[in-house]
């Protein structure tokens, strides 16, 4: 029979950093595997060649442990026998910062570049879905093609598994859909009757499915697997067989280029890819292990919006930038942010080892923000002669006006805060306590001697701000004040307000008034909380059980001051124990949600706490928050630059068992930091900090915000959602009572309405000053244990600074900054701005400390100069910049 087909069999293995195995399992078994690999591809010239998961952090890993083999890996990569790259780890897409995943392709594309290649492949052959601006990134990292396996629907494909795949801001990449995941030549065999009856059909579908080329992929490994040492003989065999098929041991690069050499695929799709119809996509991970999820946004909030803009308004004061530190930070999150990793479905022991990393990052991150602002305002406390001052920080790129929160120490229990000018600033104490000064030894020629400390008062304060430099810094001078005032205190009433909005608690109602259009949201918060009978995968109902809904708050008390306002309710209700009282109808433990709500001068936005001690398993809680939003078709959310349209219901959940699905198609979604509702006269946003789940629901136009999920087990078979196997490992059980959430969760978002339709710009600029990026920092004699290395000597390498300064200003409100980092290979500065609106923006870098602007790719290569400072952003696009 004549050869009609060409397939290419890419032998490869996906490797899971930890799973129901720890990290420390995986690199055992990784230096086995590598040098059994590399010892088979030297000495066997016919396997030509074998892709080893496109990820770096393995092959650095490799040569910590054996770096005597590094030119022999070296060689291997150079010759493009060995695929390394582009991706540091195989990162989860829809659950990190969009800055956190670009981070990862920096790391892996640059770090394999110095190794010899990096695969030109934006290959995610694992991931639970796929980010909407792959492909835009893909093609600044010089990537050409694309591979992937979860996410896509059938008929998108149009029968070829081959199209082009387009990101928001128009960026097109040229795609391949491993259909049967990346393992179906696992156990390539050329035994008659493997050829028959699992090999054949699987090459005859994928024909079915390649309508417009004769060039077949057949991706051959699996999970950890070793190299199938005689794939070049079972290969040879196969094409002595009489079959249209010729086999060739290929790669992933060499198949793309002859797949699409021919340019005849015209089939385009758009933007992030959920669908769960051939591959489980795991939708509802991402309420699991709430802990971990908010562990994860606080630490990249921490190094993306404080620890390195700050570093870089350090580096331009003469301190120098700790990018070795901030590389050992990265690789702790990239380690962290896996898909199985941050999706935690994972062992105990593996979510430990993750909590422990991120608990590192966190670490490393504030002992680094601790002594840059130490260094710099010690510096200020020099040039302006006052010695008891405090620095507040600016990492935003645009001037800032609002309130910012401190902490200082004095010896009286009253204050002043003033600008170098003497002008007096406006602040609130929102708590204060005395502290014990205790004592300290002193050395005298009588021997050691105990001297006592006088007490002292910790105040965390709120302080109005006007005027913060961009990207910089300003001074006050705090000096003792006659009288205390400006304190929190406990009032009657059942209301809070400032300028924009009241929250009014009457009758066991809840109203949120928006002051400049007077509308009001009426009972506009509650909760639901069912049964959750799945695993650490996903979530699944249980059959027969209902709702319980938690509402009718009571009232704790109000606060009140200048510029801070809160209201604290609380929701108990009693809850079955677990998922056999469920199955009962028995009611018996106590279960309480705390709700803090805080107004502070100025602000648009309602600042939302909740406080939760969860003593009950197997269930999941949810808010559900009602607009003035009435029956509305689609929610938005953001991710990457700017908000994915989605529609409320998924047309495809009607017949999802009649036609295969391997999930229910239930139209919960990922957020990164926002979700919107909105219609022709208004709007109704949420800013979250954590949580990474929602759904609208249409029978009551209620917005669910899954607040966390508890459930005992790694795997289970046959979910309500989830048909037949239990994912990844399922002959064995694996308990896992840490996932049981049996802990105190505190949960942060911010709510946000306006009587007018949906302002990509008002709500990216809300968000943005609900993240917060603005520090502070007190230089004081009183107390050395507030941060974490106040109470140690350090050097102070610049001698006096500025009581203000700003390093950079966009001219543009609607122009966000992403990043603020050091270029990769030089002292250069990067930003990445994006504009999230319909319309092109024009913006103006405003700085007289930089004299040259250079447009960049993501992998900061540069592109062209940067006329006057000045560039135009398309809508829905980003721009990197390299400033000199």
């Amino acid at each position: 029979m004549k050869k009609t087909k060409r397939v290419h069999i890419v032998a490869h293995s996906h490797w899971d950093h930890e799973w129901y195995f720890t990290i420390e399992d995986s690199h055992v078994l990784l230096i086995q595997n590598m040098d059994y690999l590399i010892d088979t591809l030297e000495k066997d010239p016919d396997f030509t060649s074998y892709c080893f998961d496109a990820q770096l952090s393995v092959i650095e890993r490799y040569l910590e442990i054996r770096p005597q083999m590094k030119e022999r890996l070296m060689k291997l990569v150079k010759e493009r026998r060995l695929f390394i790259g582009p991706w540091y780890t195989q990162t989860d897409s829809l659950l990190v910062k969009t800055e956190a995943v670009i981070r990862n392709l920096l790391y892996g594309y640059k770090l394999g570049e110095e190794m010899g290649h990096s695969m030109a492949i934006g290959y995610s052959p694992d991931i639970f879905g796929q980010h909407a601006y792959f492909p835009s990134f893909y093609k600044e990292f010089g990537m050409d093609y694309s591979i992937f396996q979860r996410g896509i629907y059938t008929d998108q494909m149009e029968d070829d598994l081959n199209f082009i795949w387009e990101a928001p801001n128009g960026e097109t990449i040229k795609t391949n859909n491993i259909f049967f995941g990346y393992g179906p030549g696992k156990f390539l065999s050329s035994d008659k009757a493997y050829v028959q009856e699992r090999l054949m059909p699987i090459l005859n579908r994928l024909s079915e499915m390649n309508q417009h080329t004769d060039v077949l992929l057949l991706p051959s490994g699996g999970d950890q697997v070793l190299v199938r040492k005689d794939f070049p003989r079972i290969i040879k065999e196969l094409n002595e067989l009489d079959s249209p098929y010729e086999f060739i041991l290929s790669d992933y690069e060499s198949f793309m280029e002859e797949a699409w050499q021919e340019e005849a695929f015209k089939n385009v799709i758009e933007g992030e890819l959920l669908a769960c119809q051939k591959s489980r996509i795991h939708n509802t991970c991402r309420s699991e292990r709430y802990d971990i999820k908010r562990l994860n946004y606080l630490v990249e909030n921490r190094v993306v919006h404080s620890l390195e803009p700050l570093a870089i308004i350090a580096k331009d004061c003469g301190i120098e930038f700790p990018q070795e530190w901030l590389d050992i930070i990265w690789k702790k999150m990239f380690d962290s942010h896996a898909h199985n990793g941050i999706g935690a479905s994972n062992s105990d022991d593996a979510n430990r080892d993750i909590v422990t990393r991120l608990t590192s990052a966190m670490r490393i991150t504030e002992g680094l923000i601790n002594l840059l602002k130490k260094q710099m305002t010690t510096a200020v406390s020099k040039q302006i002669g006052e010695k008891d001052i405090i620095t507040v920080f600016n990492t935003n790129p645009h001037i800032h006006t609002g309130t910012i929160n401190a902490v200082v120490f004095t010896n009286e229990d009253s204050f002043s805060i003033g600008d170098t000018e003497g002008e007096e600033i406006e602040y609130s104490i929102t708590k204060q306590e005395l502290l014990q000064g205790g004592r300290k030894v002193i050395v005298t020629a009588q021997g050691e001697k105990e001297v006592e400390i006088p007490d002292y008062y910790r105040s965390e304060i709120v302080i109005k701000s006007e005027n913060i430099p961009a990207m910089g810094y300003c001074a006050y001078i705090i000096k003792p004040a006659k009288e205390r005032s400006n304190v929190l205190t406990k009032n009657d009433g059942e209301q809070i307000e400032n300028e924009v909005l009241s929250v009014r608690f009457s009758n066991g109602c809840l109203e949120l008034l928006n002051k400049n259009d007077q509308t009001v949201m009426r009972d506009f918060m509650r909760f639901d909380d069912v049964a959750d009978a799945g695993d650490s995968f996903d979530f699944s109902p249980l059959e027969g059980d209902s709702p319980i809904i938690i509402d009718k708050p009571e009232l704790i008390e109000i606060e009140n001051s200048n510029l801070f306002k809160r209201m604290s309710i609380k929701h108990h209700v009693k809850l079955p124990k677990d998922i056999e009282e469920r199955k009962e109808k028995h009611i018996t433990t106590p279960f309480e949600i705390r709700t803090e709500f805080e107004l502070r001068a100025g602000e648009s936005f309602l600042r939302v706490r909740h406080i939760i001690d969860n003593k009950v398993k197997d269930h999941r809680v949810r808010v559900l928050l009602k607009s003035n939003v009435r029956n509305p078709e689609k929610s938005y959310a953001d991710q990457g630059f700017t908000l994915m349209e989605r529609s409320v219901v998924n047309p495809n959940l009607e017949t999802w068992r009649e036609r295969g699905f391997v999930e229910a198609p239930v139209p919960i979604y990922p957020l990164e930091n926002i979700v919107a509702l909105s219609d022709d006269t208004q709007a109704f946003a949420v800013f979250v900090g954590g949580m990474k789940e929602y759904e609208v629901l249409p029978q009551s136009d209620e917005l669910s915000l899954t607040l966390f999920r508890s459930n005992g087990l790694l795997g289970k078979d046959d979910l309500m959602w989830r048909p037949g196997r239990a994912s990844g490992i399922n002959n064995k059980v694996v308990y896992t009572p840490d996932a049981q959430m049996l802990e105190e969760m505190v949960l942060e978002y911010a709510l946000y309405a306006n009587s007018s339709p949906l302002s990509k710009e008002e709500i990216f600029k809300q968000a943005n000053h609900f993240e917060g990026h603005q520090e502070s920092y007190q230089l004081q004699a009183l107390n050395t244990f507030e941060d974490r290395l106040e109470r140690f000597e350090i050097p102070f390498p610049v001698e006096k600074l500025p009581a203000n300064t700003s390093l950079f200003e966009l001219d543009n409100p609607a122009v966000f900054m992403s990043t603020c980092k050091k270029a990769w290979s030089d002292d250069a500065v990067v930003i990445r701005l994006f504009n999230p609106t319909e319309q092109e923006q024009k913006v103006k870098v405003l700085s007289d400390k930089v004299s040259t602007l250079w447009q960049s790719t993501l992998a900061e290569e540069k592109l062209e100069e940067i006329k006057d400072s000045k560039l135009v952003i398309q809508p829905k696009d980003y721009v990197t910049i390299i400033m000199e």
